[in-house]
Order: C-alpha cells, then structure tokens, then sequence
C-alpha cells in the first residue's frame, strides 16, 4: 500500500471514528431531553459508523498498511432542537460523501480493489443523506408541534439495524 493510498484510507477511518462519537454524543444529549427514540436511532447510527471505520481498518490491515488512529476532538453536549441537530447530521453526512468522493478520484486508478469499497460507501452515502433530509423536512414541517415531535421520535425509535434484528438494550 503506497503512502498517499495508506493516508487517504486513514483519514477515512478518522472520518468514521468522527461520526460515530459525533452521533453517540447526539443520542446522549437527546435522550436526556427524552427524544428516546431519536435518540435510538442515533445511536443505531453510530454503531453503522463504527461498522464502516472497522471495514476500512480491516482493508488497511489486509493490505499489509499501517492504521494510523489520530486522537478525534471532542464532541459537544448541546445539538439544540432536534431539528437543529438533523441539521448538523445531514450537513456532517454531506461532507462525509465528498470526503469519499475525493478519495474515490485517487484510489480508483492505484487500487481497484480499494475503489470497490469505496464505491460501496459511495453508493451508501446517497441514501445516508436521503434519509437525513427527509428527517429535517420532516422536522422542519412539525415545527415546535409537541404531538407531531413525539410521532416522529416514536417512528426514529421503530429503526431497526441493518439486516432487520432488533437492536439489543
């Protein structure tokens, strides 16, 4: 694995490690404002996060490169409204997508293999960010409606992971 490849998967993996603090702070801090099910979701989606940092550290591993773990700044504790907060998690899975959009350009003609998982994450993103927006459409269209907040954190809460067990806990 040359340099330039190792450096971009590793600041990939710093990325994901990134997202997934990032979310389970947000779970935190909601959930304490008792948008349990939000909450829920969020966590389920820093568990997806780390899942996706875990792939690309076994890539790295397998390709006989070095993973370089950076210490991550730390997250806040405050996301304001949970519109607010969809707001920051869609804004943060727009960047992630051009991140990896950027490291495709490079990988795709030094690694083809590289490439895949990356075009895999990719194709990911589309509806990471589709769900995210409809999140804050929806949000935004509820407003400061307390029985609308509530239907839409008990429809988040419904989330199930990828691959539809239930989560445990």
């Amino acid at each position: 694995m040359n340099q330039e490849l190792q450096r971009l998967f590793n600041n990939l993996i710093s990325i994901e490690h990134v997202s997934t603090t990032l979310y389970l702070a947000m779970s935190a801090y909601l959930g304490k404002e008792n948008f349990t099910g939000i909450a829920t979701w969020l966590r389920m989606q820093s568990e997806e996060e780390r899942g996706h940092m875990l792939t690309l550290i076994n890539y790295v591993v397998d390709k006989d490169g070095t993973v370089k773990l950076e210490s991550i700044p730390a997250q806040p504790s405050d996301f304001g409204t949970p519109l607010e907060t969809f707001q920051k998690v869609l804004a943060h899975e727009q960047f992630v997508t051009n991140s990896y959009r950027q490291a495709y350009d490079y990988v795709n003609q030094v690694d083809p293999q590289g490439a895949v998982i990356i075009q895999d994450f990719l194709r990911e993103q589309i509806d990471e960010e589709a769900q995210s927006k409809t999140i804050v459409d929806r949000l935004r269209l509820a407003g400061d409606n307390p029985s609308a907040l509530l239907v839409i954190d008990q429809e988040l809460g419904q989330r199930q992971p990828a691959g539809g067990a239930p989560a445990a806990g």
